[in-house]
């Protein structure tokens, strides 16, 4: 099973959070993540984050990055969305 968790803090608080499921073992890691991330800022009303250098490379170290004002092109009302993947199957890769 495959689990990100998606966080909404606002002035040092979490406001806002979910849990995004993919059962699908046939997926991409990378599907995965994206089909979660675009689950998530439906579920919240929110333009898809740009992944920028510092995104990607922070989340291949740690499987979790923070998108802030500069990764949406619309402004936001809150300080940063984090995901988080904290469950992973053995998929594909």
């Amino acid at each position: 099973m495959f689990r990100l968790w998606a966080k909404i803090y606002k002035d040092n608080h979490m406001i806002k959070d979910m849990v995004v499921e993919n059962p699908d073992i046939n997926m991409t890691r990378t599907k995965k993540i994206f089909a979660a991330l675009d689950e998530v800022c439906l579920e919240f009303d929110l333009s898809k984050p740009i992944w920028l250098e510092s995104n990607i490379s922070e989340f291949k170290k740690v499987a979790k990055t923070r998108f802030n004002s500069d990764n949406f092109v619309e402004s936001i009302d809150f300080d940063f969305l984090e995901i988080h993947i904290i469950e992973e199957d053995c998929g594909l890769y």
